[in-house]
């Protein structure tokens, strides 16, 4: 009886898996290596396709799709043909992902992005909703090009110091000056012109790496265009 029980269940599970593409996966991201936290919650057709999804997470978390990619699921490596990576061809729904699970989706392999990926729910399809879509977020991804997690830790660390908190007093005293004259007569002389233009770069700068804000309706607007569709062939 209780092995006919077991049967039962397995085939039941069976089913569900196999009819997967009536489905859609709730997935979170974290952004590895990195405080505070970036993190993002997505959802996707089961018959969406790896290299889709790839798309999607370009997208949520405010990448450009410049650098290689792969996921890493169940010690299988799936991504840029460039890695030697199989095809991210497949589908989410071939894979037979079970809630809970966990893998990694690897952005950049120079000085990786890691990003921790787990399965969180299995969905049926909401008439009229649009997949994908990003449901929850929160914290800014960094920009591309600075140097990776413990490069941005660092000029995170570094970017209220006592050099940034020099470059302020330079700006703001500026300003001072320029509201109290109303006039911009201290730019003629070269060696105040240079030091406030030095200021204001290295402010920039620091800026610069801290990377967009994100915001999930823009988010939203931006799979809805398709722009997934898009960033997934980048590096094809």
């Amino acid at each position: 009886m209780k092995r006919a029980k077991r049967a039962a269940g397995k085939t039941a599970e069976q089913t569900a898996i196999s009819e997967d593409e009536d489905f859609v996966l709730q997935f979170r991201i974290w952004l590895k290596g990195v405080s505070p936290m970036v993190w993002r919650r997505v959802q996707v057709a089961s018959t969406m396709t790896l290299r889709e999804f790839h798309g999607v997470l370009q997208v949520v978390m405010g990448w450009e799709g410049i650098h290689l990619y792969q996921f890493i699921i169940h010690t299988a490596r799936y991504g840029s043909w460039e890695t030697g990576a199989r095809s991210s061809a497949m589908s989410l729904g071939e894979l037979k992902l079970r809630k809970g699970i966990r893998f990694l989706y690897e952005y950049d392999l120079n000085i990786p992005w890691e990003h921790e990926i787990r399965l969180e729910e299995r969905q049926s399809v909401k008439p009229g909703a649009h997949y994908p879509a990003c449901a929850g977020g929160d914290g800014d991804c960094p920009t591309e090009e600075c140097g990776g997690p413990e490069a941005l830790m660092w000029r995170q660390d570094n970017a209220f110091g006592y050099e940034t908190m020099d470059d302020l007093v330079i700006t703001t005293e500026f300003l001072q000056e320029v509201t109290e004259t109303k006039s911009l007569a201290m730019l003629d002389d070269p060696d105040r012109g240079d030091e406030l233009r030095a200021a204001l770069e290295r402010l920039k700068q620091r800026a610069s790496c801290l990377g967009e804000n994100f915001e999930r309706r823009k988010t939203n607007e931006r799979l809805q265009r398709g722009e997934h569709l898009s960033l997934m062939h980048q590096q094809m």
